[in-house]
């Protein structure tokens, strides 16, 4: 009998939906069976594009940013007490979730659900449950209740959820600059950032930059000073981001983005986990859009210490600064770009997807 698996992927950008639908496709290739939850509507339609279905299991949790993609922490603990503490909201998700639970081997909390981490901490239920988080997460998640008021206040609930990380039946913490290695302590490993392979592409893919922007960024002006920016480097940029569609050329969704970063002379993202993999796999230099994202900017400190190829650019609201600030970098790191091997990079983003697959069916 193959294993059963209930993939729940939050919603709050697109890193974690595209670890899931990347572990759902190569999970069912192994021969399990693989049901997938997520948080939003927009994010079951994005997961739509990538060939999987997905329910929604409630729209009340999500991490609040503005347009500009700065994490409003204010909204955001408001709305997580909200979730918590209302009656219809965490209550329900989790009974919602009872009702699955003998049916499934494997439950994947992917990241950090309140509800998958209240229940993966109770007998009974904590046996299926796995925690998927990015190593910066987890840092940016208990930080957070550091900043609490009362401060003993915020000190025992950032206690009490590590609490509960530790306690489901396993867990695998991921980053961008792992290697495929293993286990670090009981019932926890640490894995690279799984990475799509590049396929062939349906057109020639002539553009210099890939460009994307998860959906947070809706700041037009940001959109057009990039955009001109790479133009002042005399380079033309695919450029992807929800937010944005329709925008002057730019793309909701594609697909094959990945695949087309693996090609490109440079490419430009925010700091995500998943962009740093992909310029880590395929040996890309890319440019980091950064904001006001506490795990951001930890993994952009950590691409500096690693010493991946990148530039730093900031927006602060003056268009003209952002537009310099881009070609600059745009012109740096075309200039330093080595040619793409996309067959080695294949060979490295199979081997992170095989070591993935092989620790949740082993557990």
């Amino acid at each position: 009998m193959s294993v059963r698996i209930l993939y729940l992927a939050t919603a709050d950008a697109r890193g974690h939906l595209m670890r899931a639908q990347l572990l759902v496709h190569a999970l069912r290739a192994a021969g399990a069976q693989v049901d997938v939850l997520t948080t939003s509507a927009p994010g079951q339609a994005f997961l739509q594009r990538f060939g999987i279905q997905a329910q929604i299991l409630s729209l009340h949790y999500a991490v609040q940013f503005d347009r500009e993609q700065n994490m409003q922490r204010q909204a955001t603990n408001r709305n997580v007490a909200h979730y918590l503490f209302r009656p219809g909201r965490m209550l329900r998700d989790m009974w919602h979730l009872g009702r699955r639970w003998r049916g499934v081997d494997l439950v994947i909390n992917d990241s950090f659900h309140p509800a998958l981490l209240y229940m993966g901490m109770l007998p009974g239920w904590r046996r299926k449950v796995v925690h998927v988080y990015g190593a910066s997460l987890k840092r940016a998640l208990l930080n957070n209740f550091e900043g609490l008021w009362p401060r003993q206040f915020g000190r025992l609930f950032g206690w009490i959820v590590a609490r509960q990380i530790d306690a489901a039946r396993g867990r695998i913490e991921h980053d961008f600059a792992y290697d495929v290695d293993d286990a670090q302590a009981p019932a926890l490993y640490r894995l690279p950032t799984p990475v799509a392979q590049a396929e062939a592409l349906p057109d020639a893919f002539g553009a210099d930059a890939a460009v994307y922007l998860n959906p947070h960024f809706r700041q037009p002006l940001l959109a057009d000073a990039l955009s001109a920016g790479l133009g002042d480097a005399g380079l033309h940029g695919h450029r992807v981001g929800e937010g944005y569609a329709g925008h002057d050329g730019w793309l909701g969704v594609d697909p094959h983005w990945a695949s087309r970063a693996a090609r490109a002379r440079l490419m430009v993202s925010a700091p995500g986990m998943a962009a740093l993999a992909i310029a880590r796999v395929y040996q890309r230099p890319i440019m980091l859009v950064l904001s006001d994202q506490p795990e951001q900017t930890s993994n952009a400190v950590r691409a500096a210490q690693l010493q991946v190829l990148h530039r730093v650019v900031t927006w602060r609201g003056d268009a003209v600064d952002f537009r310099r600030q881009v070609a600059q970098a745009a012109q740096q790191l075309s200039a330093a770009a080595p040619a793409p091997d996309v067959a080695a990079g294949n060979q490295r983003a199979r081997a992170r997807t095989d070591a993935w697959v092989s620790r949740l069916l082993g557990l």
